[in-house]
């Protein structure tokens, strides 16, 4: 039986008197409470019976339980912004309705409507609608104000009418509606309007030059209104009012120092100096003793808020607590990511994509009590158990039993909280390394940089495959294929992005087209598990040379990802190696490794207890 971070599996087998193994039957369930704890005692007891039942046994037939022998990894994340957008006193940028109206791009002066009627014919205006204007009143006053030979280029509205307007105006012009602070909109100002065509974006307010043709702004005031240019690209309708007072800044947050120890040297990297920088300082002092942030910075909040968690997780009800200053962080892996954060005095809730580091952070931790997690299974099965090996020594001899594999073989288990990789050579010595980050951060990344908001969807898009719905019964698929359906899809899924999951269509909130959505996950997924693939192979390899492996089997959840598996395969193909995903048994997939290759040391071991006993062999 293995017990993992998120799964439990459990493989029964009978072994004849020679070492011939017969693997009779497998099953998996999830893991209950935190690896390594008595509350894995339940899920332990329901795997085991499910495997039973699908051998066909009894459990008073089963003579010996093996569990892993597995160290604790306990891994947390965390993210934080880097940069700031910021807009001073009155200067305002607009945001993107789902629904502005009219097109085109309009410059001049902001008018209320309540003044529009006394407004002389001469000067572009764009005219500011506040809360309780009809849209049937707001276009007969335009048309009128119009039609005395005012200059209406662009309209700006509380409400969310911006078409039922733009359809009664007699000369249309651009409108962006639901300013919900319209109030907040300067009078008297120079203002542009922008209204992308239905399927296009923004071009001339989300850039930087094309803002300073509109407002007649000198290479400074470039410089500084940059990032509203930034936060409006992607919009199909953005307004962007700017006042001699007012300014827009891009601030630069001091995140903090990382400093870490390990070689016998301590290194330290300013975060806010980006992910290659941390990468780049980790490798200097490998192996990594410990990490710790900058007190009084964002950076040492996060890794004490990441200490915290494991100290609670460590303890879960022993007797003697964990203190967090023994709590030494073994790994870590920074990502370049965005995340999106509402602009400090804009005028409708808008964001910006600001630049963040993510931090992946993993201590491993003697305090493994699976043997009391042995004696709890054992009483609960009525029958022996014992500690059968060491995990990383368990996994690669249970990868062995996937066909066309053979010595030296490294296997790269895929997991929720940590990649882990383990090399057994041609000699039969094992080494193991586990690095930080894996299925959890690159739910939060896509989370993040897609502005979800809901880890449920994140995980769904990290899962499955995109489409795009174009009609009520058929679908555009991300690789561009059409399919057909004999009935109509459901209304709520009509023209959105959605992922094809095993219940069916499901759309993602998100105004983003398919394809970023699709650039968005594969990212993700390429900044960690490839990532961190390669470096987790060079720590095992001799020499740290790739090329000195033969065969990599990558195993765990993730390894039945519909594409990480091939991404990873692509990015050790240069090298020479044979890499796939694995198949346990020969009918088991990635699943099951540590418990089949509990079974075959088992098997091993019996044999050599016997002298002149022949060799172990596999059956079934």
């Amino acid at each position: 039986m293995d017990i993992g971070n998120s799964t439990t599996e459990a493989c029964v087998a009978a072994i004849d008197p020679d070492g011939t193994v017969h693997y009779l039957g497998t099953d998996l369930t999830h893991t209950t409470g935190v690896k390594g704890t008595p509350d894995n005692t339940a899920g332990a007891l329901t795997a085991v019976r499910g495997a039973l039942h699908r051998a066909g046994r009894r459990a008073g037939e089963v003579t010996t339980v093996l569990l892993n022998e597995a160290t604790p990894v306990i891994s947390g994340l965390a993210m934080e912004t880097i940069t700031e957008t910021i807009i001073t006193e009155s200067t305002m940028i607009g945001h993107n309705p789902t629904t502005p109206g009219g097109t085109g791009l309009g410059v001049g002066t902001t008018v209320s409507i309540d003044d529009l009627a006394e407004q002389e014919p001469g000067s572009p205006v764009v005219c500011v609608v506040p809360h309780g204007w009809d849209f049937d009143d707001t276009a007969t006053a335009v048309d009128r104000a119009v039609g005395r030979g005012v200059d209406v280029v662009a309209a700006v509205l509380a409400g969310d009418d911006a078409v039922l307007v733009t359809n009664r105006l007699t000369v249309p012009i651009p409108v962006v509606d639901e300013v919900a602070a319209v109030e907040k909109v300067p009078l008297g100002m120079l203002a542009a309007v922008e209204v992308a065509a239905p399927g296009r974006t923004i071009r001339t307010l989300s850039n930087s030059y094309g803002l300073a043709t509109v407002f007649g702004l000198d290479p400074d005031q470039t410089r500084h209104v940059s990032p509203v240019a930034r936060a409006l690209t992607g919009n199909r309708s953005a307004v962007v009012v700017r006042t001699p007072s007012g300014d827009v800044t891009d601030r630069r947050i001091p995140v903090g120092e990382l400093v870490l120890r390990g070689a016998g040297k301590s290194l330290r990297v300013d975060v806010d100096a980006g992910a290659d920088a941390i990468m780049e300082t980790l490798a200097r002092v490998q192996p990594l003793d410990d990490a710790h942030g900058e007190p009084g910075t964002h950076v040492g909040g996060m890794l004490a808020q990441v200490r915290d968690t494991m100290a609670d997780t460590m303890a879960d009800g022993a007797a003697d607590l964990v203190e967090v200053s023994d709590i030494a962080i073994r790994d870590v892996l920074a990502v370049d990511t965005f995340v999106p954060a509402e602009v400090r005095g804009g005028l409708a809730g808008e964001v910006a994509l600001e630049n963040a580091v993510a931090l992946a952070a993993m201590v491993r931790t003697s305090r493994s009590r699976m043997q009391l997690v042995a004696d709890l299974v054992s009483d609960g099965l009525g029958t022996a158990t014992a500690i059968g090996g060491i995990e990383g020594e368990m996994a690669v001899s249970g990868a062995l039993t996937t066909p066309g594999v053979d010595r030296p073989v490294a296997v790269l288990d895929l997991g929720g909280g940590s990649t882990d990789a383990a090399l057994l050579t041609r000699e039969g010595e094992c080494s193991a390394v586990h690095v930080a980050g894996a299925g959890e951060l690159v739910t939060k990344l896509i989370d993040s940089e897609l502005a979800l908001g809901d880890r449920e969807v994140a995980e769904a898009v990290k899962r499955y495959p995109l489409a795009k719905v174009e009609s009520f019964f058929h679908i555009r698929h991300e690789d561009g294929t059409v399919q057909f359906f004999d009935e109509p899809l459901p209304p709520q899924v009509f023209a959105r992005v959605v992922v094809l999951t095993s219940d069916g269509p499901v759309p993602v909130p998100t105004r983003h087209a398919l394809d970023h959505v699709r650039r968005v996950r594969r990212e993700a997924k390429r900044r960690v598990f490839v990532v961190n693939a390669v470096r987790a192979l060079r720590q095992v390899a001799p020499g740290a040379n790739l090329r000195a492996l033969d065969f990599v089997v990558l195993l765990g959840g993730s390894a039945l990802d519909f594409e990480i598996p091939d991404m990873i395969a692509d990015a050790l193909a240069g090298s020479g190696i044979v890499c796939g995903t694995g198949n346990v048994l020969g009918t088991e997939g990635p699943r099951n490794a540590v418990a089949s290759g509990l079974v075959r040391a088992y098997a091993a071991d019996s044999v050599a207890a016997v002298p002149d006993a022949p060799a172990p062999g596999l059956a079934g």
